[in-house]
């Protein structure tokens, strides 16, 4: 008998807990492998999606991903049409000025130009190019206020887009994430290659949160410290970027 009540008390614990979770909707693009996309049936995959998934959990969130379009991720987060931000968004101080950031879950990245392969650009005096961005990024600010005077920005809703246009040779280069543009090259037989500098932009990649989510935001931030000290978070990062392995990344940084 006393094991039957032990037994529905944890039960009725249980029930409450799920029943007084947090609800949380967490927005994401789905249109940037491998840190968000969307799987054959049309749900959000990747790393952020794996990580809130573990970050909802450890902080007894109850979490729901929706997927937006990055150019009114921001608006719609600031409007309150969900809570957190997880779409490979880099913190920055022009962002910091109308949102909040957890910390950074993935390290400051170097961006890098890809271009079809024997494609030769001289960076130091280019002219006359057709430049390939995401609008509303780093990149695609580094890029006007860099080249902007001699060359023509093209910027598209998605990183995908511009690849397409790479591709077809609307664009000659492309300046995006070296964590999105290694997997393009990977995958494209020789067709595709890195060319230039590396650029370092961003204080690595953070969860958007309103500035007056104080309490959402240190808690999210608690769980990715915790994650980071654990190794969990770099195991993560390394399932879904393998060019990052062996490590350390954060364990024990």
């Amino acid at each position: 008998m006393n094991k039957l009540v032990l037994a529905a008390a944890a039960a009725l614990a249980m029930f409450a807990t799920g029943a007084n979770a947090q609800a949380i909707r967490i927005a994401t693009e789905g249109a940037y492998a491998p840190w968000n996309f969307l799987d054959e049936a049309g749900k959000p995959a990747g790393f952020e999606i794996d990580l809130g998934n573990e970050i909802c959990k450890r902080a007894a969130l109850e979490c729901a991903f929706q997927v937006n379009e990055w150019d009114s991720i921001i608006p719609n987060l600031v409007a309150g049409n969900y809570d957190l931000i997880m779409a490979g968004m880099s913190i920055t101080d022009e962002r910091k000025q109308s949102i909040d950031f957890t910390a950074n879950y993935f390290p400051p990245d170097p961006s890098h130009y890809m271009v079809r392969t024997g494609t030769k650009l001289d960076f130091d005096a280019l002219s006359g190019k057709n430049i390939g961005v995401q609008g509303g990024t780093i990149q695609a600010g580094y890029a006007e206020t860099t080249f902007g005077s001699t060359n023509t920005i093209k910027s598209f809703e998605t990183a995908d887009q511009a690849l397409a246009d790479l591709n077809a040779g609307n664009v000659d280069v492309v300046l995006a994430d070296s964590s999105y543009i290694s997997e393009i090259v990977a995958g494209s037989g020789g067709a595709i290659e890195v060319v230039g500098p590396e650029v370092m932009l961003g204080g690595g990649v953070g969860a958007g949160v309103r500035k007056a989510d104080t309490e959402l935001r240190d808690k999210v931030t608690g769980v990715i410290d915790a994650m980071k000290q654990d190794g969990s978070l770099d195991a993560l990062i390394i399932k879904w970027f393998p060019d990052k392995a062996p490590g350390p990344i954060f364990a024990g940084g």
